[in-house]
């Protein structure tokens, strides 16, 4: 089978991770969540404010985007890049995208300074990262084959070559296959379709 190029593959967050750190009687509770869009990250916002309502900060960043190239760090009143970015800056050294880490903060009585904040927003996002389960994910373009069924056996021999992903498919008089190809292969998967009989793609 043709393998899937790497420029097709990137990161994200399976399931959620938690994490803790104490530093000078400060708390910080730590989330690191799957998203795919700002109202997932609504959602997972607004019920931790819910859940920790007395804490003093909720902290967080997000990357979002098979390349990651949306981004947001909040501070959530604590100085200017002390938590956001760290926290981001983790999302990134992890690689992830597709992601949302949140880090909840009960102040414990003693400033920690900024290089203090940054450092301990850091090492909580880590700890939530470090929990979470990773996913691979791959960048596709979803295609739609249609074939008479007699075509069966040479449509069914040419996807087995490639790392497609099946979503739907009908096996009648006139079949449809419903799937995701590997955005760097599809022209190459294009071209391999066109050499079959009665074969369409759209």
């Amino acid at each position: 089978m043709i393998s899937i190029p790497e420029s097709d593959i990137y990161y994200s967050i399976a399931s959620v991770g938690e994490g803790f750190y104490k530093e000078k009687g400060s708390k910080f509770i730590s989330y690191a969540y799957p998203a795919t869009n700002q109202d997932e990250i609504r959602v997972h916002l607004e019920t931790l404010k819910k859940q920790y309502y007395d804490a003093r900060h909720h902290c967080y960043a997000w990357r979002l985007g098979s390349e990651g190239t949306h981004v947001r760090a909040n501070d959530d009143g604590e100085p200017n890049h002390s938590a956001g970015d760290p926290i981001l800056g983790q999302i990134r050294s992890a690689n992830l995208t597709d992601a949302l880490v949140v880090v909840v903060r009960y102040f414990g009585g003693t400033k920690l300074g900024v290089s203090g904040l940054i450092h301990a927003y850091r090492v909580a996002a880590h700890e939530a990262l470090q929990q979470a389960v990773v996913k691979e994910c791959v960048v596709r373009d979803i295609v739609t084959l249609a074939y008479p069924y007699e075509n069966t056996q040479e449509v069914m021999r040419l996807l087995d070559e490639y790392p497609v992903k099946i979503e739907e498919q009908v096996f009648e008089a006139d079949c449809k296959v419903k799937l995701g190809v590997p955005y760097s292969l599809l022209e190459r998967f294009s071209e391999e379709v066109g050499k079959l009989p009665a074969v369409q793609l759209s």
